[in-house]
């Protein structure tokens, strides 16, 4: 599965996305994470993918493709 379906897929399961709404251009605020919840993805994506995001500066105002992003780099190190 790609990185980005792992995390489409986090967002719907644990977090209740509508899946037509997450879209690359999309805002994590958009979908309404908030700060605790971002963490809480931030643990769930370091879990599914074995990797470590401490490193990894994550806001609501960025967007799902910019996080998609930032996990992929990480992954790739």
């Amino acid at each position: 599965m790609s990185t980005a379906k792992e995390i489409n897929t986090l967002l719907v399961a644990n977090f209740g996305a509508d899946p037509g709404a997450i879209r690359p251009d999309v805002s994590l605020r958009q979908l309404r994470l908030d700060s605790l919840a971002l963490e809480e993805l931030r643990l769930l994506i370091e879990d599914r993918l074995d990797i470590d995001l401490d490193d990894v500066p994550l806001t609501s105002r960025d967007t799902v493709a910019e996080l998609v992003a930032a996990v992929h780099r990480k992954a790739a190190a």
